[in-house]
């Protein structure tokens, strides 16, 4: 774990209530996710990394309460102090060949920096990606221009497929050896009860520390307690207690 001062080079509205931020300092960003401090508030935000490169990391975020709303309104020049190096993330070597991304809302910006580095070892990537209405859709574009096969569902049926990330599922039916998921706690349920085979996900808990000291974000699984944001936040499927 790393704490560091980092400069907003873009914070703008990229959907619907829904933030890209771009933070530059120095060095390249490991980990999950980052802790996030907000002017004016006590407890840090745990924000999933969607990109990371030499210098600069992305983050997405909404605007679900009073602390993101504030980060909303800072100008591009804002400091912001930042702990990285933050948990326990996905296994790209635990897949061989093919690999299936199912990502739920933000559970999108995760998946992307893990679509990048499945690409880079040389590995088949499909990517589903489900969202409530079309003005909510983020990453899109970058998921079809990267992947090797691509689908979209929405609730409303305002683009792609009608209905959920399952109902996608069946109508693509890809092929995979090994599955990655993140976004609501509901639809990572579906997402693993529905597909065979080995797979991973990405749990979302309220965190305090962020880095195993409180045990705040502890939830059970089939080895017992675990702490969401130092053990994970990603467990491999068989070990989630739904």
């Amino acid at each position: 774990m790393e704490k560091q001062l980092y400069t907003i080079t873009e914070n703008r509205l990229v959907a619907a209530d829904t933030y890209r931020l771009v933070l530059s300092g120095k060095g390249k960003v490991d980990g999950e996710f980052v802790h996030l401090e907000i002017p004016g508030f006590y407890l840090r935000r745990p924000l999933s990394v969607c990109d990371s490169e030499e210098g600069r990391f992305v983050l997405l975020y909404k605007t679900v309460g009073e602390g993101t709303r504030v980060l909303a309104t800072l100008p591009e020049g804002s400091r912001l102090s930042v702990l990285t190096g933050l948990g326990k993330g996905f296994d790209a070597s635990a897949c061989s060949r093919s690999a299936l991304l199912v990502g739920g809302g933000l559970g999108a910006a995760p998946l992307y920096l893990l679509a990048k580095e499945l690409k880079q070892q040389g590995k088949k990537v499909t990517a589903v990606l489900g969202f409530n209405k079309a003005d909510e859709i983020v990453l899109a574009q970058e998921f079809e221009g990267l992947c090797d096969a691509f689908a979209l569902a929405t609730l409303d049926g305002s683009v792609g497929v009608k209905g959920f990330v399952t109902d996608a599922l069946r109508t693509l039916a890809p092929t995979y050896d090994y599955f990655y998921t993140c976004g609501p706690m509901v639809m990572m349920k579906a997402v693993c009860q529905a597909l065979e085979g080995p797979g991973e996900a990405s749990l979302e808990e309220r965190m305090g520390c962020g880095a195993g000291f409180c045990y705040g974000c502890s939830v059970q699984t089939a080895g017992g307690p675990r702490r969401v944001c130092k053990d994970g936040p990603v467990f491999k499927k068989e070990e989630i207690l739904w």
